[in-house]
């Protein structure tokens, strides 16, 4: 609707309205949590985690209206019919930029239950945002290089706890776990840096998956395999809120869990790591070739 006006100008007015909407809902969070951090019992858990759920779906949909006003873009959606809202899903997808999360929230909230990311420890120092996602216990993971975990294995089994812990409380209402499982944004950069054997991704890291499988496969309903394609090339935060995303295409495949892999040890038996990582590489190579697709398909 506003997309007439000059791109710095929507991009401000985009801007302002986010901080607004999060301004007004993230102190009701806030409120609801002390709460729950103060009676931290079960009981209480159960009927403040749904009211924080449905405050956080207030917020995305109130970002949508905005996006709505702001945003001319064309969305290219399939495979996110049918879902269930009071199911359990475990969700990955390939990761490109910022624009990547506000695109999930806008196309599968109230479809599927709250996603709930896994973050870096420093986002939560993230003004207002930070404290939002802390409410909605969003876990915050410490990422370590290779070469520190070798050094010092025993912070592989920090995160394990954090990843096992997340996914305890996951389990007591619906939820939809959410994983970019390239662990980071991709870049031309970091895909030379990697030698990656893919196109359009970076290598997929399985131990997150692996971890939240092990803990929760019996509650999910399937795996959505999510993958988002900007065919005019993937906007930076800032370019998304000045409206320059002018196209993105949106496929979404329903993926059986894998009983077998889901009660095996990734972390401790070297076959079933190995039989993950084949599993995640062929959902890789897949992935890959629909990326492949989609940029062709012009």
């Amino acid at each position: 609707m506003l997309n007439f006006l000059p791109a710095p100008l929507i991009g401000l007015m985009a801007f302002s309205l986010l901080a607004i909407n999060s301004f007004f809902w993230v102190p009701v969070l806030l409120f609801l949590a002390v709460f729950k951090l103060l009676l931290p019992f079960r009981s209480v858990r159960l009927r403040l985690d749904p009211m924080l759920v449905r405050i956080a779906e207030a917020w995305i949909a109130c970002n949508s209206g905005w996006m709505a006003l702001t945003q001319k873009a064309h969305w290219d959606v399939q495979g996110i019919e049918g879902l269930d809202p009071r199911g359990w899903y475990l969700v990955n997808c390939n990761h490109q930029s910022w624009a990547d999360i506000l695109v999930l929230q806008h196309l599968l909230t109230r479809r599927i239950p709250l996603l709930k990311f896994f973050l870096k420890q420093q986002l939560l120092w993230v003004p207002v945002m930070g404290l939002a996602w802390w409410a909605l216990d969003f876990p915050f993971m410490r990422r370590h290089g290779e070469e520190v975990l070798k050094a010092h294995p025993e912070l592989r089994a920090m995160d394990q706890e954090t990843t096992r812990l997340a996914c305890e409380k996951f389990s007591l209402i619906p939820t939809s776990v959410m994983n970019f499982c390239e662990g980071t944004r991709f870049t031309l950069a970091k895909h030379q840096r990697q030698q990656s054997p893919y196109r359009h991704l970076l290598k997929p890291k399985a131990g997150g998956i692996a971890l939240a499988l092990n803990v929760m496969g019996d509650k999910f309903h399937a795996i959505l395999d999510v993958t988002i394609v900007y065919p005019d090339r993937a906007p930076n935060f800032w370019e998304f809120l000045c409206g320059r995303m002018r196209r993105v295409r949106v496929r979404v495949q329903r993926i059986a869990v894998p009983k077998h892999l889901a009660t095996g040890d990734y972390a401790n038996d070297p076959a079933i790591r190995e039989a993950f990582q084949q599993w995640m590489q062929q959902i890789w190579q897949n992935k890959d070739s629909q990326i492949e697709g989609l940029l062709a398909s012009d």
